[in-house]
């Protein structure tokens, strides 16, 4: 073969691995809505930027008449490109060539892209639309799943994974995405479950839609699966770019710096007013937030699961930060089993990528309740307490209202190696709320009082000032400075800074026993 002739074959090979599974289920897959792999991809990195490997590559199974069944590719696109500039691992299924399935070939070229970005320090980003395991590849197919499982663990904590969910993710294939950092998924063509509908129905004679058993809003709002959920393919794609802009490389370097025109000195009066003279009363720690961050940008993580707790990224002085909060309009700002779920395994990502903690603190307490007692609050309640105590990366924390009893202690404080803590003259700051000290601590007082009920007003009220508020933490040093509200971006943009260089450890061990 001559070298013209080398040249020629290889643009019609280009050719042919651009087409995928075929103009008929490239039309089959536009009709269901969905973007092909590389579409996707265009989207999601700059322009011009992707580099393809593997594109030749073909299964090499024999049986059930595969031998005749070859596309280039072999149904993953995969290799790596940038996202405003920086360096980025990608793979993406291809849903036209045999559904997607993962085969012996396919889990080698993604295992390729992991093993490079683990080796130069990039993020993984892989996009899902697969049938599941090729049935005709057998145990080969299973054993490529074991192979990308495994990196991903070697991955964890290492380089930021991210998953986007733009079909079905359906079987043992799920789990990949499951331990990755953040699971995108699209209200229409995503779908996430461990047995089907039809499965169910037969093994438990349950019946239910494939929406309800693992689309976007049951992971986002009710199983926790899923962190963010898109309208649409693109906006999937364009979410996923945002978010990389808030997290560094790997776990070696320190988060991106965003240069902004808001005033790091800016005070805004309107947050002393914002947290009501009525501990009883509700109010939006949103608003809060928004106040107090760069450019009120709040990039929210989970958002319809456990809305008690608030956790995300923005910027404070350009600098990326975790955001942690309670949230007073939801059950009362009070903690349960999946707040603490969701709180911890965000606190521990922000530590494995070296991104600080800001902690917003009106908290009475965690949940009461049967069916969280037996659901395990105690077990649950701990992981919020170990990522807190294990975080070595900056802590700040505020106290805007209560801060009671194990509340006040799991949500950053001082004893869990919180660095700075702070607290609004509103604070309140006590081993439990005043009516509750007070039917303990005087039941016999009041039980003899004249009129109990002014009695025990007068009570509350002497507790409040003697209890109840952030002078008496602050004199023992667990409260660092009892600050004016609308001094909140200064003081901790001040704080962020000369905690930039901190410096801390927790004692050689190959690992924690985290209560799971």
């Amino acid at each position: 073969m001559t070298i013209n002739n080398n040249f020629e074959k290889l643009r019609e090979l280009n050719q042919k691995a651009e087409n995928g599974g075929g103009e008929d289920r490239t039309r089959r897959q536009h009709e269901q809505g969905k973007l092909l792999a590389r579409e996707r991809l265009d989207i999601l990195l700059d322009s011009g930027s992707f580099v393809e490997l593997d594109r030749l590559r073909t299964h090499g199974c024999t049986d059930f008449g595969m031998q005749e069944q070859k596309f280039l590719g072999d149904g993953v696109v995969t290799g790596y490109g940038a996202v405003d500039g920086r360096l980025v691992y990608v793979y993406s299924q291809d849903f036209t060539v045999f559904g997607g399935s993962l085969s012996g070939v396919v889990a080698e070229k993604i295992c390729k892209v992991m093993d490079l970005a683990m080796k130069n320090g990039a993020p993984i980003i892989g996009i899902n639309d697969s049938g599941g395991a090729r049935i005709q590849e057998g145990v080969l197919s299973l054993a490529g799943y074991g192979e990308i499982f495994l990196r991903n663990v070697k991955a964890s904590g290492v380089v930021p994974q991210i998953s986007a969910i733009m079909g079905p993710c359906a079987g043992g294939a799920v789990y990949s995405p499951a331990v990755t950092d953040f699971i995108y998924m699209v209200k229409t063509n995503s779908y996430m479950f461990i047995t089907g509908p039809d499965v169910i129905k037969t093994v438990t004679h349950e019946e239910v839609t494939k929406d309800e058993l693992g689309g976007a809003e049951t992971h986002s709002a009710k199983s926790g699966v899923a962190h963010f959920t898109a309208n649409g393919e693109k906006e999937c794609l364009l979410m996923i770019r945002e978010l990389i802009a808030f997290l560094p490389s790997n776990n070696q370097e320190d988060p991106p710096f965003h240069s902004t025109a808001d005033d790091p000195l800016r005070r805004d009066k309107k947050l002393r007013d914002l947290v009501p003279d009525n501990p009883n009363r509700p109010y939006d720690m949103k608003e809060l937030i928004g106040a107090v961050i760069d450019e009120e940008y709040f990039y929210e993580v989970q958002r319809d699961f456990a809305p008690n707790l608030l956790v995300g990224f923005a910027r404070l002085g350009g600098r990326p930060v975790g955001i942690v909060a309670n949230q007073p309009a939801v059950l009362a700002g009070c903690l349960d089993i999946n707040a603490s779920v969701k709180g911890a395994r965000f606190i521990r990502f922000c530590d494995c990528f070296n991104i600080p903690v800001v902690t917003f603190v009106d908290v009475p307490g965690f949940l009461p309740g049967i069916s969280q007692e037996y659901d395990g609050i105690i077990r649950h309640g701990a992981k919020l307490l170990y990522a807190y105590a294990e975080a070595t990366v900056p802590k700040i924390t505020i106290v805007t209202r209560k801060a009671y009893g194990g509340g006040y202690i799991v949500m950053s404080s001082k004893h869990l190696r919180g660095d700075i803590n702070l607290a609004y003259p509103t604070g309140e700051i006590a081993v439990m709320g005043p009516e509750g000290a007070i039917s303990i601590v005087f039941r016999e007082t009041l039980q003899k009082a004249e009129d109990p009920d002014k009695a025990r007003d007068q009570m509350a009220q002497d507790y409040r000032d003697t209890f109840a508020n952030p002078f008496k933490a602050a004199e023992f040093g667990y409260i660092d400075a009892v600050i004016y509200p609308e001094d909140t971006r200064p003081t901790l943009i001040r704080s962020l800074e000369m905690l930039k260089n901190k410096q801390d450890h927790n004692p050689p061990k190959k690992h924690g026993n985290i209560p799971l």
